[in-house]
């Protein structure tokens, strides 16, 4: 049987591997800019002066030599001029220094072995690998790397036999024989050399990578950063939006009924009409509490910080029980039933309490504005969905014991039900349905509105999961699901444009 594991590189793919990038292979290093190329001018113009000093002080000390004094100078001198441009043509560069540096060799070789004389043409290889922008004739420049050091070796050597005699007058102390262990060190030292520039350069080029790599990503981070800093205020303006209209629309509601039934019982009743203007009073107190709470989130950092101090938080489930008396004296009677089978209200999330609490609010609002209804009804309950295992989604196993099983998710839902019918002329503007429809939509819910199929009265039922449901505001909405019994199931939403409560 055929093994299945993947093919070895090559030696020669796993050099290219090695030199370049396997996630890039094609990224061009960016030219040097005018700062790095007055640089490169300025250091080898230092460079030379301090190369040519050196020769002097070498034929001082009488360590040249070369048969005329010019050679040394020379040799030195056309070695380091090709690094003014070691940055800016690096391939050229690397080509002509290896050229000088086989040539200039048997021009002095007092001057070859010279430190500067071989710490330029390091300076090249290690400029030709950090700085070419075409890898691929980079290799075909180390191939003529590789071929110069082959043919120098081979020179200094081949001249080296011609001195054999220089080395009779030494006494060798070692297992190897005495040519054979020069060849060996000079070798080694060798490849050092020309490994170490290329080492160098390959760590220059991959740091190049790296910083553009970096820079690229900061640049996103920067403006995926904006993009979320707009979406935050984008998702904060329509959250304030929907607790302003929330808010305002459930106390003016309150207001205008009550102030309507107070004008025709004025000259009839005064103590009903004194009772419905200290309701009028006390809705108007809670509005303006409750709209400084939301204005301060334009002012400051926080929405629960009160102009005294102190702390206003956020109403949630448990505030129905007031949500209920405030409705029913405004005059609708409205039953309140709490089903607490999956979950207590109390350890329902905040943001998913806030919205149930906003829904049923809206909804009560719609039913005293837009309604004919005396009688409404409220139930919260919290339940779990049983969904069983497809045998398209898992086939059923040979071992029953390791068979999936089936999933159970929490849910919160809230319902309100009314018996009235709307009222000619007062169509809302479609902000409230709205509303109901985003906070649905925000926690992945499902939402049921439209009249019941009795004929009188109007239904809203929205219901939020509580496993797994984080909130994302651009979540598509869930498909409905089916009603709960009730005794009037929903008909299909309909559209706020069409005359239903706003």
């Amino acid at each position: 049987m055929a093994s299945s594991a993947p093919a070895r590189p090559r030696l020669p793919e796993r050099l290219d591997l090695w030199l370049n990038d396997p996630v890039e292979p094609l990224w061009e290093r960016p030219g040097p800019t005018r700062a790095q190329v007055r640089n490169d001018v300025i250091g080898t113009a230092v460079f030379l002066v301090v190369a040519l000093l050196m020769v002097l002080l070498s034929k001082s000390v009488g360590a040249s030599d070369d048969e005329a004094t010019w050679r040394g100078y020379v040799a030195t001198a056309l070695m380091i001029l090709p690094l003014l441009v070691r940055r800016t043509h690096p391939l050229s560069a690397l080509v002509l220094s290896s050229a000088l540096f086989l040539g200039l060799t048997y021009l002095s070789v007092s001057a070859a072995i010279e430190l500067a004389f071989q710490g330029a043409y390091f300076a090249a290889i290690y400029a030709a690998v950090a700085w070419a922008r075409d890898r691929r004739m980079l290799w075909i420049a180390m191939s003529l790397v590789l071929l110069t050091m082959t043919l120098w070796l081979v020179s200094t050597f081949t001249m080296a036999t011609g001195f054999m005699d220089q080395f009779e007058r030494f006494e060798p102390d070692g297992p190897v024989p005495q040519l054979a262990a020069a060849v060996l060190y000079t070798s080694i030292i060798n490849l050092a050399y020309f490994g170490g520039a290329i080492a160098a350069g390959r760590a220059s080029w991959r740091s190049a990578l790296q910083r553009e790599r970096l820079a690229e990503q900061t640049v996103q981070v920067r403006e995926q950063a904006g993009e979320l800093a707009r979406r935050a205020v984008v998702d904060e303006r329509l959250r304030i939006a929907r607790e302003l209209h929330d808010v305002v629309a459930h106390h003016v509601s309150v207001i205008g009924v009550q102030a309507g039934a107070a004008r025709k019982v004025l000259t009839r009743n005064p103590d009903a009409a004194a009772e419905a203007l200290r309701t009028i009073e006390a809705s108007s107190r809670q509005a303006v509490g409750d709209m400084r709470s939301l204005l301060g989130v334009l002012r400051s950092e926080t929405d629960t910080d009160r102009p005294d101090g102190s702390r206003a938080p956020e109403p949630g489930l448990g505030d129905l029980a007031d949500l209920v008396e405030v409705q029913r004296a405004g005059g609708l009677d409205v039953d309140l039933t709490v089903v607490e089978d999956a979950l207590p209200l109390a350890d329902v999330p905040g943001p998913v309490a806030l919205s149930l609490f906003r829904t049923v609010q809206e909804s009560l609002s719609n039913v005293a504005r837009h309604s004919t209804a005396s009688h409404a009804r409220v139930t919260v309950r919290t339940g779990t969905t049983t969904h069983p295992v497809t045998d398209e989604e898992h086939p059923a196993p040979d071992d029953p014991a390791s068979a999936a099983q089936p999933t159970v998710t929490r849910w919160i839902e809230a319902e309100v039900l009314d018996d009235g019918q709307q009222r000619p002329g007062t169509s809302g503007s479609g902000y409230g349905l709205r509303g109901i429809r985003e906070r649905v939509q925000l926690h992945r819910g499902e939402a049921e509105v439209g009249p019941r199929l009795t004929g009188t009265g109007w239904r809203v039922r929205v219901r939020f999961p509580l496993d797994g449901a984080s909130p994302t505001p651009s979540a598509p909405p869930a498909r409905p699901a089916p009603p709960v019994p009730d005794d009037s199931p929903a008909p299909p939403e309909p559209d706020p444009k069409d005359g239903s409560p706003s």
